[in-house]
């Protein structure tokens, strides 16, 4: 299985920007449908977003659409989500992961260590 490393997090005023990078290693990786996930204090563990092994497709989370992208680059193993217009319930520890089938939104491998997102007001 590959092994996930998410970074980029921090913390931002409301209406600001960050993007998250997660870098994987192991298991071939330009195979597999990759998503974004948080969670968030006290709540589970919730989709964000998804992109195809090709990038052809994308899927997203009526709370993030318009404001988050997601995106990969297969040569290097990294996919990111580039958060903008960022609101305080976007305050979550968020996580990659690959997806165990396309459209199901479910993880493939175990979760990682997630970076910490806090938006202030």
């Amino acid at each position: 299985q590959v092994h996930l490393v998410e970074s980029g997090g921090g913390l931002v005023q409301a209406g600001g920007s960050l993007r998250l990078s997660c870098a994987a290693s192991g298991r071939t990786f330009s195979t597999y449908a990759m998503g974004w996930f948080r969670q968030a204090p006290g709540k589970e563990r919730e989709f964000v977003a998804a992109i195809s092994w090709g990038a052809r497709s994308t899927d997203y989370a009526d709370s993030v659409k318009g404001r988050f992208t997601i995106s990969r680059d297969n040569a290097k193993n990294t996919v990111y989500l580039q958060m903008s217009n960022l609101k305080p319930e976007d305050t979550a520890v968020y996580y990659c992961n690959a997806l165990s089938d396309w459209g199901t939104r479910n993880a493939l491998y175990y979760w990682g260590k997630g970076t910490l997102v806090t938006v202030s007001s």
